[in-house]
Order: structure tokens, then sequence, then C-alpha cells
């Protein structure tokens, strides 16, 4: 079984917690332990063996793969730990924008072989975004986030004064590295996008957020992609959303599909760093315990015959045996 961590138990956290246990095994998934900042939130909702206290002991718990669900301090103090024993999904990628912080998490994915995951979320087109970039063809990239002013959670008193019925207002426009600061917990589709943009990066992407009393149904996330010799996409994303939701309903679902994935390397809902291309044929270790033990017991089998010599197998001589389909983290 794959031993999933969930780092945060809001409202995302709880969805990703009871899913697993419900349906996480019928995906092979299990859940290794849950941590919370208020350990009492846990109580009588998760069982009591998989509520971890103090988060710096994580290490004492084999895991897999680490889910962040929480703040993006959280992948500020532990991701460089995390990294160095399980593969890890960061839920709160604007702390990427910290130039520094996102350069260590990439070295230390790269120093201890894991791999590091930024889920879709509410981004439409970020494997189509991300495409783009590789190619050389990615020239601009806009992103316009509307919700009810309920919903945001911004840092300082941008947002302090609003009263019902006011309608439409912006509250920021620049770049991404600007807005991940002033709303780290509302700007994560445009951290998921920037980090797709690999060229344009937090500085290049630019973005906009916009409070309107209207939208008391759903968020909106409007999109515009500009490449060469004119052209261009816009996708607009209305995600339905309680008063006061951070997360709109569809980005959970989202979110337990990177989780899971035919395989998170090449699943649609994940966006992967640059040490990850896409085009690479590999399974990681987050679902390649079976192909490990396939890879293994056929390994045996072959080198009881071929004796790392030349035979001839079926009718076809063969100078030597390879698995060419999966690269497997040993």
């Amino acid at each position: 079984m794959i031993r999933a961590v969930i780092v945060g138990y809001g409202h995302l956290g709880q969805y990703l917690v009871e899913r697993i246990l419900k349906d996480g095994a019928a995906h092979g998934l299990s859940l290794a332990f849950v941590w919370n900042r208020n350990t009492d939130k846990l109580k009588g909702l998760v069982p009591d063996e998989l509520i971890l206290g103090d988060l710096s002991s994580f290490a004492e718990r084999r895991c897999h793969v680490i889910v962040e669900v929480c703040h993006p301090h959280i992948v500020k103090e532990f991701g460089l730990h995390f990294l160095s024993h399980s593969h890890f999904m960061v839920g709160s990628p604007s702390a990427l924008s910290d130039s520094d912080l996102n350069l260590k998490l990439r070295q230390a994915a790269q120093q201890y072989g894991r791999t590091l995951y930024v889920p879709s979320g509410a981004l439409w087109g970020g494997q189509d975004i991300q495409r783009l970039n590789d190619s050389g063809a990615l020239k601009a990239l806009f992103i316009r986030m509307s919700k009810h002013p309920s919903c945001f959670r911004l840092t300082g008193d941008v947002l302090s004064d609003w009263t019902e019925g006011e309608g439409r207002r912006v509250l920021f426009r620049g770049s991404v590295a600007e807005l991940c600061p002033l709303a780290p917990n509302n700007v994560n589709t445009m951290a998921a996008a920037a980090v797709a943009a690999g060229s344009l990066g937090f500085t290049g992407v630019q973005g906009e957020i916009v409070s309107d009393t209207v939208l008391s149904d759903y968020h909106v996330v409007e999109v515009e992609v500009t490449g060469p010799n004119g052209f261009s996409v816009r996708t607009v994303r209305r995600n339905p959303a309680k008063l006061g939701a951070v997360t709109g309903s569809a980005t959970y679902n989202s979110f337990w599909n990177s989780l899971l994935g035919e395989s998170c390397s090449h699943s649609k809902y994940c966006i992967h760093f640059p040490e990850v291309k896409l085009h690479d044929v590999k399974t990681n270790q987050i679902n390649c315990n079976l192909w490990c033990r396939l890879y293994r017991s056929w390994k045996k089998i072959l080198n009881v015959f071929t004796k790392k010599t030349n035979m001839i197998l079926h009718g076809l001589k063969l100078q030597s045996i390879q698995f060419y389909a999966f690269n497997v983290h040993k």
C-alpha cells in the first residue's frame, strides 16, 4: 500500500483524509498519519493511531508521499526535510514565489531522488500551458481570480472595509510574485500556473484578484495564454463555492485525482517541475511498489536463464535483456 500523509486538516485536508479512509484501499492507498496545528480538531474524527502531534517527528513513521494542504509556512519550514524522506506534493505553491526556497526544493528533489508535485487545483489547462512553455512558444500568461469578498484571506487590511452590495473591486494587479505574499491562501491557482509557465516564472506571469459581492455561489478563474504569431487562448472557469469558502468545491476532487492518478507523473491533474519531464517514461515511487515487485521477480527469473550472456529465447537471439518501459526508483 502507498502510505500518504496529510499535513493540514482544514476543509481540503478533511476531504482528503475521508477519501483515503473510505476509498483509498481500492486504489492501493493508505493513510500514514495526519497532522494539524490544533490536534484537538482531529479527536473523534481521525483514529488516534493516525494522529501525529509533533510534525518534526514525521520521519519516525514510514510514508511514501506527503501532501501539504496547510499553509505556505509549512512548505518553507519543513519542505526540505520532507523531501529527504518522501515525495512531496505542495498544496500551497504560493510558497514557491520565494525564489530561494523554490531553488532549494528543486535541488533537494534531485539530491534525494524525490519528486515535487504541484496539484493543478482550480487551474484549467495547466498541462497545455506547460507544453506550450516547454516548446518555447509561451509569450505571456495572465490570470484573474474573482471571488466574493468573504472568500479572501489577505494580509493587511486590503479588504477590511468591504460592504455587501458594493459590487466589483479590483484588489491588486501585478506579477504573481507580488501577489503571493498578499494572498497566500487565495492565489495557489496562479502559483500553479507560474510553475507550469517556467520560462516566465512568478515574476513574468501576471495576475489580478477581484472582489465581487455578486459572486455568492462560485469563484471565477480566467486564464489568458498568449503564444507566437497572434495565437491566444482564453478560458473561464466557474467553480461552485459557498460564501466564505477559500476553496471551490470542484477543486477538492481535483486534489484527490492529483493524489491518485493512474500514475501521478502522467496525471492531467498534476503539474511537474522541469526536473521531471512529462515525456520521460518513468513511474514515480509513489505508485511503483507493485512494479518494483514485478521487476525484481522477472529479473530473478531472467537472470537464472540468461546469466548475463547471449541466449536464444523463443528462437530470437537477444544480446541483453533490459526493461525499457519503466525507470523504477529503487
